[in-house]
């Protein structure tokens, strides 16, 4: 991955960090694997973390964000904009909210096309 410039590694590590999160948060697994983990982890302080998206990316992205940052002074910046564009990604393909995350992008689209 160090022949990937920044903008690439930051993009696979965003896709990265939105598919294992969304693994761990809303799939069973394969095997009901994750499903059991979050069940053994009960309603404590880690069963309630495996519960909420935005709460876990931001633990998920902070190893990716060491890998991904090209010097140790830039990894807390990239470590919070992984989370950010993980929940991003997260909202964008909600099924339910997938139409109201983008809709503002779409009005405005529209407006300035008329």
């Amino acid at each position: 991955m160090e022949q990937l410039g920044f903008g690439s590694r930051f993009a696979l590590a965003s896709l990265a960090t939105w598919r294992i999160t969304h693994l761990l948060a809303e799939e069973d697994g394969p095997a009901d694997v994750v499903v059991r983990l979050r069940g053994r982890l009960g309603s404590g302080q880690l069963g309630s973390l495996m519960d909420c998206f935005y709460c876990l990316s931001v633990w998920v992205a902070a190893p990716l964000g060491v890998l991904t940052a090209r010097r140790p002074r830039e990894a807390p910046l990239t470590w919070l904009a992984l989370s950010g564009a993980a929940c991003l990604l997260e909202r964008a393909t909600e099924p339910e909210e997938a139409g109201a995350a983008l809709e503002p992008f779409v009005s405005d689209w529209q407006e300035a096309a008329s």
